[in-house]
């Protein structure tokens, strides 16, 4: 690509099971998502490509509407179709399924590893409008993570996709505690924080209750997640269902913001990353300039969302999904 040339932004979205991988972000040695993506669109551009995520995932944490963002050369993009009639955005989607089957399939075996082919999934792919960024546009992440507690009966069928509680749970209870996390706070005491990082996020909204087949379901939205925030979440609201806690102390134990003996850190296969929403196309670039900004401690005169007011940003129009088929074009969950 020329110095003249401006790269077209290519946005994908995905979904996966988190199972056969060692999480999303790429490690020497391991079976990852990202890995197993970029080695499948290195098959397609026959040179190395590196992917911006909008929310790395732990180890067997899933995902449904995990959304990335690459920059291809103009003539790459074009490229795509090799000929045929139909656009590049197809021509991606359709290679990038082959590629994928081949990387997870004979690929891994030669590795050494079990074949899980379809645990990668290609929803759409597409240019992506001016100012795109999959990590830093984004207005929020919503998470979903199921609980079976016995109290329709066990499905053994299920197990693999949800966390078995020995204890029954009373979901109106945990939906009121729940609501104390509704929000701007410091999240320290549910977060493993790293050094240099802020642990202040906004919770848009928090959710509990039993779904049609007697699972229960905890559903949150913020603008971002700390390392490990919804397990730790789900792992404490746990305790107040199984009257280990009064339905106050999700409250009291975020305002102490301590880390102990108490943290329950929910196990990973339940959790999966549901959606990721974004404001319409105008306001993308300056939504990603502004969560670029670091967040000032609470207290703090610049302490701001970095984003503005997020509900403002999510009554405008929303882009869940790449534009025109073939048109121009910090956050963890686990």
């Amino acid at each position: 690509m020329s110095p003249s040339e401006s790269p077209v932004r290519v946005r994908i979205d995905l979904a996966y099971d988190g199972a056969p991988f060692a999480g999303w972000a790429r490690q020497p040695g391991l079976p990852t998502v990202q890995g197993a993506l970029e080695d499948a669109l290195a098959v397609l551009v026959r040179r190395d490509v590196r992917v911006a995520v909008a929310g790395r995932t732990d180890t067997g944490v899933h995902a449904r509407g995990q959304v990335v963002h690459l920059d291809l050369a103009p003539e790459e993009w074009a490229g795509l179709a090799r000929g045929r009639e139909e656009g590049p955005a197809r021509a991606l989607e359709r290679r990038l399924t082959g590629a994928l089957a081949h990387v997870l399939g004979r690929g891994r075996r030669e590795q050494g590893l079990p074949e899980c082919p379809g645990a990668v999934v290609v929803r759409r792919a597409g240019a992506a409008p001016a100012g795109f960024d999959a990590r830093f546009s984004a207005v929020s992440r919503r998470y979903s993570y199921r609980i079976d507690d016995g109290a329709a009966g066990r499905d053994p069928l299920t197990r693999h996709l949800t966390w078995w509680s020995k204890d029954v749970l009373d979901v109106p209870v945990m939906a009121r505690a729940a609501q104390e996390l509704v929000g701007l706070h410091d999240f320290l005491s549910f977060c493993r924080p790293r050094e240099g990082a802020t642990t202040v996020r906004e919770v848009l909204d928090v959710s509990v209750e039993r779904d049609r087949d007697g699972l229960v379901l905890l559903g949150i939205e913020a603008d971002a997640f700390c390392h490990h925030m919804v397990r730790s979440v789900v792992g404490a609201a746990a305790r107040v269902g199984a009257g280990r806690e009064d339905p106050d102390w999700l409250g009291r134990r975020l305002a102490e913001r301590v880390r102990d003996a108490k943290a329950l850190l929910a196990p990973p296969h339940a959790l999966v990353l549901e959606e990721v929403r974004y404001p319409g196309d105008a306001a993308l670039g300056e939504r990603a300039e502004r969560t670029r900004a670091r967040r000032a401690p609470l207290g703090d005169p610049r302490g701001e969302a970095p984003g503005g007011n997020l509900r403002d940003a999510l009554r405008e129009p929303r882009h869940d999904a790449p534009g025109a088929a073939d048109g121009p074009g910090r956050p963890r969950g686990d």
